[in-house]
């Protein structure tokens, strides 16, 4: 492109000079060779009424006095009734320029001038119009290539642009080249880069969260797995797969709601759910890695509470609360149930050393942890809190205590307390 934008720049440039500065060379050498002849007219007019004067005032008349009267390659011939001609300068050769004039005594002037001078005058002349035309031609070249790289660095810059973006690199540039048109293609390429780097972005952290969300279950999942190929007792392989079946429905439901959560996190589907059967989903969920790890995990407090909001996101927090405990926490942990105004509310909270002061207002933050973890879990629960129209906080840092806010129903059944200790 820059060569063609200098091509057709010069090419515009020698048209031009081509036409001009014919017409140019042409008005100018006309002028030249009128100018000439003029000159050598008014110089015969002029030597004729030199030879008058000296005539009526019968001074000398010869070739020696009227010498000066001519200059280099002129020559004048006189010619007077009753004497012989008079010459001055030398006679040139080649072409010449002659006029003739006649006095007012009868005396006749022949005077001429070579053709050389006009040719040298001329040749002088289209030498500057030569030269006039190199610096318009310079000039034109430099303004062409001047003008080329500014409107094809530009273009080069926006391929690049549009490279990296193909390659996976979305940081925009948020670079101009004063040029209107080029202008708004590089803010359509940056307007791109931020929309696929917000994708990118949204699509790393689903699979993010994916990986996370999936690990437990599917090692739970494995676990039970494994204790039915371990048996041959029927009916402990009924109930094993059972809940196999149920942990799959789970996994399928942190499926959907990951993908829902990814293309519209405020999309959800609230229902009236009991509370407690999401709570005893979790803790036979949690049994095995609970028995394995030595501790324990218990439920106390309210009992039958109606809440709005859906099953399965519940459970997802629930399962990222339990999980932080079983990691980072230490003895028994309590999931207890209270009402709070309109709202139902699910503590988590556990008799490890709690969360340290300086992770205590970045906890629900991606990435932050206190420990070799991927700091996902904690800001997941609370995404999916906030999604089903709760609210996920931490009460207290040492001892730990975090709480599930939900809106609830009108109790329909006898509320109670009790506790479930599962070992």
């Amino acid at each position: 492109m820059r060569r063609r934008l200098i091509q057709s720049t010069l090419a515009v440039v020698l048209v031009v000079i081509a036409v001009f500065g014919v017409s140019l060379v042409i008005v100018e050498t006309r002028t030249i060779s009128n100018s000439a002849e003029e000159r050598v007219t008014s110089e015969a007019l002029r030597l004729a009424s030199i030879v008058d004067s000296r005539i009526l005032g019968e001074e000398q008349i010869s070739a020696a006095v009227l010498r000066d009267q001519v200059g280099p390659n002129q020559y004048a011939v006189i010619r007077m009734p009753g004497r012989a001609p008079i010459e001055i300068g030398d006679k040139p050769t080649g072409q010449v320029i002659e006029d003739t004039a006649r006095g007012e005594e009868g005396e006749t002037v022949l005077f001429q001038e070579s053709r050389s001078s006009v040719t040298e005058e001329v040749g002088r002349t289209l030498l500057i119009i030569g030269l006039v035309a190199l610096l318009a031609v310079i000039a034109a070249v430099l303004l062409a290539v001047r003008q080329a790289n500014r409107l094809a660095s530009p273009l080069t810059d926006l391929a690049e642009t549009a490279e990296r973006l193909g390659s996976g690199d979305p940081r925009p540039r948020h670079k101009r080249y004063g040029v209107p048109e080029l202008d708004r293609v590089a803010d359509v390429l940056d307007s791109s880069a931020e929309r696929i780097g917000r994708m990118l972005t949204a699509e790393r952290r689903l699979a993010a969260d994916a990986s996370h969300q999936l690990r437990t279950p599917l090692t739970a999942l494995s676990m039970r797995l494994e204790e039915i190929t371990l048996t041959d007792d029927p009916d402990t392989v009924k109930e094993e797969a059972t809940i196999a079946l149920g942990q799959v429905e789970r996994l399928t439901d942190v499926v959907e709601r990951l993908l829902t959560n990814s293309r519209d996190p405020r999309t959800g589907s609230a229902v009236a759910f009991d509370l407690d059967e999401v709570i005893q989903q979790q803790l036979a969920e949690w049994r095995p890695a609970y028995r394995q790890a030595g501790r324990a995990v218990v439920s106390s407090g309210k009992r039958h509470l109606q809440a709005v909001g859906t099953p399965g996101a519940v459970a997802q927090v629930l399962a990222a609360l339990i999980e932080n405990s079983l990691m980072h926490g230490g003895g028994t942990v309590a999931l207890r149930t209270r009402v709070t105004g309109t709202q139902a509310v699910i503590e988590i909270t556990d008799e490890g050393p709690g969360v340290p002061a300086d992770l205590g207002a970045r906890i629900f933050e991606r990435a932050i942890s206190g420990r070799n973890s991927t700091g996902i879990g904690l800001a997941v629960a609370r995404d999916l809190a906030e999604a089903d129209g709760g609210r996920l906080e931490m009460l207290q840092a040492q001892p730990p205590v975090f709480a599930l806010f939900l809106s609830r129903t009108p109790v329909k059944k006898t509320s109670g307390s009790g506790a479930n200790t599962v070992r």
